[in-house]
C-alpha cells in the first residue's frame, strides 16, 4: 500500500513539474506577428499615441472634462485586450471607429502603444516645491492627475466597493491583470461604462450584482472612488 502511495505521489509531483515546465517556455515563448518575433519599439508608440493625445492626453492622463478616461499607468494586457476589442466591434465607440482598424492600429500598434501607457506615472498631487517658472509648472501639472471630488456618502461607497468591487478590481481600486484600475479614474467615464453594462451594449461577468444597486448607492460609490486619490 505504502509502495503504491509513493508511486502514485511521484506520479503527481511529475505531473506538477511538467505543467510548471510548460508554463515556463509559454511565458518564455516570443510573441510572433505575421510569422516574426515581436519586439518593442517606443518609437512606433510614441507615434501611435499622438493619434490618442487628442482625446486621452498626451500622458494618457484622459480628456472631455472626464469623458475620455485616463489611460497611463494601466495594465498592458488589460488596455490591449480592450483595444482589440475595439477593433472587433465588440466594444463600440463613435470616436474610437476610425482608429479602431488595422489600417490605422495594427496589432503591432496595439502592443507598443499598450506597453508605452503601462509605463507611465502619473502622480495625484504636485510636488511640494513647485519652480517659480510658470512653463515649468505646467509641464510638472501635465503629468498630474486630479479626478474631482463627487457628492455622496463615501463611508457608504466604500462599503459598496468592499462588498462588489474589490475582490476583481483590488482594495483601493488599484486595479488587477484584466481588470482595470478605477482609481484614480474619471468619474463621468465609469458613469457612462456603469450605463452601457446595465443597457447591454456591453457583457459584465457579474450584472446582476450591478443590477441590485439603487441610484443612491451608485453615487455613494463615485464619492468613493473619487476620493482615493487624496
Amino acid at each position: 500500500m505504502r509502495i503504491g502511495l509513493g508511486k502514485g505521489l511521484a506520479a503527481v509531483v511529475v505531473a506538477g513539474l511538467v505543467a510548471l515546465s510548460a508554463a515556463a517556455q509559454a511565458q518564455q515563448a516570443p510573441i510572433m506577428i505575421k510569422g516574426q518575433p515581436y519586439e518593442y519599439d517606443k518609437d512606433n508608440a510614441q507615434d501611435v499615441m499622438r493619434i490618442c493625445a487628442g482625446c486621452h492626453g498626451e500622458l494618457g492622463n484622459g480628456g472631455g472634462g472626464g469623458a475620455y478616461p485616463r489611460l497611463g499607468g494601466l495594465n498592458a494586457d488589460y488596455l490591449a485586450e480592450q483595444m482589440r476589442k475595439f477593433k472587433s466591434r465588440e466594444r463600440e465607440n463613435i470616436p474610437m471607429i476610425p482608429f479602431a482598424v488595422d489600417r490605422e492600429l495594427s496589432e503591432r500598434d496595439v502592443l507598443d502603444v499598450t506597453r508605452y501607457l503601462s509605463e507611465i506615472k502619473l502622480d495625484t498631487k504636485p510636488p511640494a516645491n513647485m519652480p517659480a517658472d510658470g512653463y515649468a509648472r505646467l509641464q510638472i501639472m501635465k503629468k498630474v492627475l486630479q479626478i474631482p471630488r463627487e457628492p455622496g456618502d463615501a463611508e457608504a461607497g466604500k462599503a459598496f466597493y468592499a462588498a462588489d468591487c474589490g475582490p476583481c478590481h483590488g482594495n483601493k481600486g488599484q486595479g488587477r491583470l484584466k481588470k482595470p484600475a478605477l482609481a484614480p479614474q474619471f468619474i463621468p467615464y465609469l458613469k457612462t461604462q456603469v450605463d452601457s453594462f446595465l443597457s447591454g451594449k456591453r457583457q459584465h461577468d457579474d450584472i446582476e450584482i450591478m443590477k441590485a444597486r439603487s441610484p443612491e448607492e451608485w453615487k455613494n460609490l463615485w464619492a468613493f472612488l473619487s476620493s482615493l486619490q487624496d
